[in-house]
């Protein structure tokens, strides 16, 4: 039970999630020691709103193409999009967050990489709440410092394909 009585109140916060596939999905595969593990984000993203609108919903990846399943998972329940990236992730997501930062109440990063540091920085310069979602042993500590707010992703926000006949199925 909190320490604080329930208080019912309607939150109107627009929130943007911006997610480094390449940061999320390495740091998943060492906290499973699996790489068929991913992020279930069925459960992850409304865990991440607490009752907040989201507004936006971006997944970066460098390299090789995600899961059309994935992409299509994230359209149809999230409206979201994933943007492929020539090289690392890192500038393309910067630019977009400082794009979308007058359009939304709170920008969540789904990254633990130290190179957002600034980006945080710069963010909440311009009156952005900035919220950092990652895996906690391999997140930056200057960046959980950073943030407004960190949210440790556990096993529990994850599941692993397991293969049957050839083809990857949810576990």
């Amino acid at each position: 039970m909190s320490e604080y009585p329930e208080v019912k109140v309607n939150i109107n916060q627009s929130v943007a999630i911006l997610i480094d596939g390449n940061n999320i999905e390495k740091s998943l595969h060492h906290l499973m020691d699996d790489k068929n593990v991913l992020i279930d984000f069925d459960k992850l993203i409304p865990k991440l709103l607490d009752g907040r609108g989201l507004s936006r919903l971006m997944y970066f990846r460098e390299g090789v193409s995600i899961s059309p399943k994935l992409a299509e998972r994230l359209l149809h329940n999230f409206h979201g999009s994933v943007v492929p990236c020539h090289k690392s992730a890192d500038i393309p997501l910067t630019i977009k967050a400082t794009q979308i930062a007058t359009k939304v109440d709170t920008i969540i990063i789904l990254s633990g990489d130290s190179d957002y540091v600034e980006l945080v920085r710069h963010l909440k310069g311009e009156g952005v709440r900035v919220e950092i979602a990652a895996i906690e042993q391999t997140t930056a500590k200057i960046l959980i410092q950073e943030a407004d707010l960190f949210t440790a992703i556990v096993k529990e926000d994850c599941y692993v394909l397991k293969a049957y006949r050839g083809k990857k199925m949810r576990k």
